[in-house]
């Protein structure tokens, strides 16, 4: 997975090659596959397709909100010629996004929760500068993702 590679945090570059044909059989990934494939990149290592159904959520929200305020002054003013219609649709428009709005707040916490129980630590120590390596049974790993202080070793 390339996020995972960005997740390290070390120095990357370009790599440039001229790809050569295949020289037998064919590929067995189908655009079903690779369509999947780039899904799970972008949700695995991204929060943003749940902030998306949060504002989508706000955003239905308030146009339920803004319908039902047109159709109260419509109604008002010239009268009702379809009982009931208006009146579904407002609740349907806002409640639902009202709903899409609560599941994109949860799905961001549980989000929150996911990142913290994958315990991958907080740094990657490059190098050690006057600091002994710690007792190797214990590992860096282990110090690193309990320390949340937040002091970069040098």
């Amino acid at each position: 997975m390339k996020g995972l590679f960005a997740w390290v945090g070390f120095p990357t570059t370009c790599v440039y090659f001229e790809r050569c044909a295949r020289v037998a059989g064919s590929t067995k990934w189908n655009y079903w596959r690779l369509w999947n494939f780039a899904l799970e990149g972008i949700t695995s290592f991204s929060t943003v397709p749940l902030k998306i159904a949060s504002y989508l959520g706000f955003l239905a929200a308030s146009f339920g909100f803004l319908y039902a305020t047109f159709l109260v002054v419509r109604t008002l003013l010239f009268g009702d010629p379809v009982k009931g219609y208006p009146s579904l649709m407002t609740a349907v428009l806002f409640f639902g996004g009202v709903q899409l709005l609560f599941i994109g707040v949860i799905g961001e916490y549980i989000a929150r929760i996911h990142d913290e129980v994958k315990g991958r630590p907080i740094y990657v120590v490059e190098s050690l500068r006057g600091i002994q390596p710690p007792d190797v049974q214990m590992g860096w790993g282990a110090i690193l993702s309990s320390s949340s202080t937040g002091i970069r070793m040098e």
